[in-house]
């Protein structure tokens, strides 16, 4: 005997697991490979049998059907918990940015629904709604990733939609970070010079002169103590870093000591005459003003660069600093009515000092193995990225001075004739 099957009000034959609802409307319900019920529903049969050919292919390629009621939010909140390994600076930093900028709109979306344009849409906003820098997008881009690739990995989705899409922003936006410029060494005379005199801004020479002339990170000339330096053999030893950051709870914000991020990162320093001067000035400094360090942060004491209340340099503190400096020194320029073309600082940070003694090294012809192991640079290719910027400025100037030296010679040559 035939067994008969169900059919809706318009006489059409169901499938295995098709129902209609007392509305007109349908279901479809299934079991998942854990036994789990599980059902979809549709205005109409047509549309209940894409979402049925949806629901197979996510049961042929395992992933899960529990999936429907899971947000952005729920997946960060489990990669809160699982991840291991970061410094707690670098963890806080991720959670700030994903809580800032994620979690109130775009962290409420369902799993199911997200797709690679909405993530695409998501940066377009952080970009050009909320004009967010690239490197800020980058940071939020690297929690994002990580939060979707728990999704794949626990089987809710079959690939991470934030893939690439960072790199595409950049693409279209021509968001490409910019390349720190070096300042020349006409910039970088009229910057020491400044310093080196007399008045409110000579107090800010021996930090900066360190910065410039040693090439190390301003975590770690900020966290250098007077037992790191060794005067007499005229060397810099760098063993940790400074940091501030949003410690969360009931601390806010704070110092901590981080261990340099790589074995490279903890290296010797030769000190130059220069750097050594700059020290010993920043020493005599404080005997005059009868300064002395009072931060103790993680254990460390006795740090070199202090500020009027004994307490360590802060970053944030050391950029407004230069933003005075270039400042007043571009109006010093200006006021003096130089005719002809004058030379003004560019707007640069702590990091651009690091990147002019990069700069300076390739210039003097440095082996590009010493300025590795003095940079602290764990990849060559870091270092060999910066050489080749370096050179190409070398050679541009070279042949302008080439061309400039033709033309004047072509001169000479024609006032002969």
């Amino acid at each position: 005997m035939a067994i008969e099957r169900r059919k809706d009000n318009k006489n059409r034959v169901l499938k295995e697991g098709e129902y209609q609802r007392p509305n007109g409307t349908f279901e479809y319900k299934w079991r998942d490979r854990r036994g789990k019920r599980h059902s979809v529903y549709a205005k109409t049969l047509d549309e209940l049998r894409e979402k049925e050919i949806d629901v197979l292919r996510d049961v042929l390629d395992g992933i899960r059907a529990d999936k429907n009621d899971l947000i952005i939010n729920d997946l960060y909140h489990r990669w809160v918990q699982l991840k291991k390994g970061l410094k707690a600076n670098t963890f806080q930093n991720y959670k700030y940015m994903y809580e800032q900028f994620v979690e109130p709109d775009f962290g409420e979306m369902h799993i199911v629904d997200l797709k690679r344009s909405d993530v695409r849409a998501f940066y377009n906003n952080l970009a050009d709604e909320q004009h967010l820098k690239a490197s800020t997008i980058d940071t939020i881009h690297t929690v994002l990733h990580q939060v979707l690739e728990i999704a794949v990995e626990d089987d809710y989705l079959r690939y991470n939609p934030s893939d690439n899409a960072l790199r595409e922003l950049k693409k279209a936006h021509n968001k490409d970070s910019e390349k720190k410029r070096a300042l020349t060494i006409s910039e970088q005379r009229l910057f020491e010079d400044f310093l080196s005199k007399q008045g409110q801004y000579h107090r800010w020479y021996p930090i900066f002169t360190v910065m410039l002339y040693t090439g190390m990170r301003v975590g770690e000339v900020t966290g250098l103590r007077w037992e790191d330096i060794d005067l007499d053999e005229g060397t810099i030893s760098v063993n940790h870093t400074l940091v501030y950051f949003d410690k969360g709870g009931s601390e806010k914000c704070g110092f901590a000591i981080n261990t340099p991020k790589t074995k490279a990162g903890e290296r010797i320093i030769p000190m130059l005459p220069k750097v050594r001067e700059a020290f010993i000035k920043e020493q005599e400094y404080q005997q005059e003003l009868g300064l002395s360090c009072k931060a103790v942060v993680d254990g460390y004491t006795d740090f070199i660069f202090i500020n009027r209340f004994g307490n360590t340099q802060h970053q944030g503190t050391l950029n407004k600093a230069l933003r005075r400096i270039i400042r007043d020194c571009n109006y010093e320029v200006l006021n003096r009515n130089e005719k002809g073309d004058i030379i003004l600082l560019p707007r640069f940070s702590n990091h651009s000092l690091r990147h002019t003694f990069t700069t300076r090294m390739c210039e003097a012809g440095v082996n590009v193995k010493a300025m590795q192991d003095i940079l602290g640079h764990a990849d060559a290719e870091t270092t060999l990225q910066i050489y080749a910027d370096a050179t190409k400025e070398m050679k541009k100037a070279e042949l302008i001075n080439f061309e400039d030296y033709f033309n004047t010679l072509k001169k000479a040559q024609n006032g002969t004739n």
